[in-house]
């Protein structure tokens, strides 16, 4: 299961977060490092289309796409060289497949540290900068050296060389703007700011009337990214509102003028961020949502249910999960000439809704 880790300061919100979407089990307390070794939870990923096609087909159960995310102890100045958990800190991260920095922005004067989330972020991203600075530094001369008598190490070296540079310059390589083969070859290193990452802002309630006058320098600190990567909420009302069953959290984020709350926005963009998409699978006895890599053809998206799926593939059956439940049934979709039959080349559509068929 794929997994994102939340990093920020102490008091930045991150347990709070945590307890927002999984029902609690975190301790979230005014002071640093609260949090040592890290928790980790499971969410489901929001999908209307479960539930609609669910309903269509009269299934048992409903199952959903989920991810797995991690509250890790707080950063602080230094980490990098040791200070607070330092490389303990520092190894729960490269655990994690992508990042989400948690950046406070909330004002209150019982809990301690800046409420400017800039600052935040470029402490946060400093540390993480100079980590991997320091690692590809003692790593790239011996791959320099090899390179002499292995020229087809040329590549990656050029790749390593192009990383220190903009780690040199203090820029986050999310954010280098560095070729995909370059990324690609790096892969190997686990590099920290080699992570995919998206920003979310902890807003007070008076903030959330007005959340672009904070949000807007943190989307520009991000760069051509920012707009999708930064994402503003009230992690204390959002864990509030998740204490409470369906109903009672939709009235209350209702009342507040939340409509559905933030935190499924913020799933959907962390799921959508680590390359994620869903198909479906929908009967009598489930409608399930499959998690597959975007750009997975048809044979690899059928080996996300079982491995022999992918080994005696022979076709799909697909549709769009609109198109199905427009026409009411698969039987009305396949009468109306609407399932399309696809074969091995086919690159699988997030909503595609799919009946595979397979020999082994």
């Amino acid at each position: 299961m794929e997994r994102f880790g939340f990093v920020g300061l102490p008091n930045a919100g991150k347990s709070s977060l945590y307890n927002a979407l999984a029902g609690g089990g975190a301790l979230a307390a005014p002071y640093a490092f609260a949090t040592v070794d890290p928790n980790v939870g499971v969410a489901k990923v929001p999908d209307d289309r479960v539930a609609k096609l669910a309903e269509m087909s009269g299934s048992a159960e409903q199952i959903h796409a989920t991810v797995q995310f991690v509250d890790i102890a707080g950063l602080v100045k230094g980490a990098a060289q040791g200070e607070g958990l330092g490389n303990r800190f520092l190894s729960h991260i490269r655990e994690v497949d992508a990042l989400v920095f948690v950046l406070r922005a909330f004002r209150d004067d019982d809990v301690p540290g800046s409420s400017d989330p800039l600052e935040q972020l470029e402490t946060l991203e400093v540390e993480l900068v100079y980590a991997d600075l320091e690692s590809l530094e003692k790593q790239a001369e011996k791959r320099r050296k090899a390179a002499k008598g292995d020229k087809s190490l040329l590549a990656e070296v050029e790749a390593l060389d192009a990383a220190i540079e903009a780690l040199a310059a203090g820029t986050p390589l999310y954010r280098a703007g560095l070729d995909p083969e370059h990324f690609e070859l790096l892969r190997g290193y686990n590099l920290l700011t080699a992570k995919p990452a998206l920003a979310l802002v902890n807003l007070d309630e008076a903030q959330l009337e007005d959340p672009e006058e904070v949000l807007a320098p943190v989307r520009a600190a991000f760069g051509e990214r920012g707009d999708s990567a930064v994402i503003g909420l009230c992690i204390q009302l959002e864990a509030e509102a998740a204490m409470l069953d369906p109903d009672s959290r939709a009235e209350m984020l209702e009342e507040l003028g939340l409509g559905r709350g933030a935190l499924d926005s913020f799933l959907r963009a962390a799921y959508e961020m680590l390359g994620l998409r869903t198909y479906l699978t929908t009967g009598e006895k489930e409608t399930r949502a499959w998690t597959f890599r975007a750009g997975s053809r048809a044979p690899q998206a059928a080996g996300v249910i079982h491995t022999d799926f992918e080994r005696g593939f022979i076709r799909a059956q697909v549709i769009q999960a609109s198109e199905l439940l427009e026409a009411g049934s698969w039987a009305a979709a396949r009468d109306a000439g609407r399932v399309r039959t696809e074969g091995k080349d086919y690159e699988v559509a997030d909503g595609d809704v799919v009946e595979f068929l397979f020999n082994v």
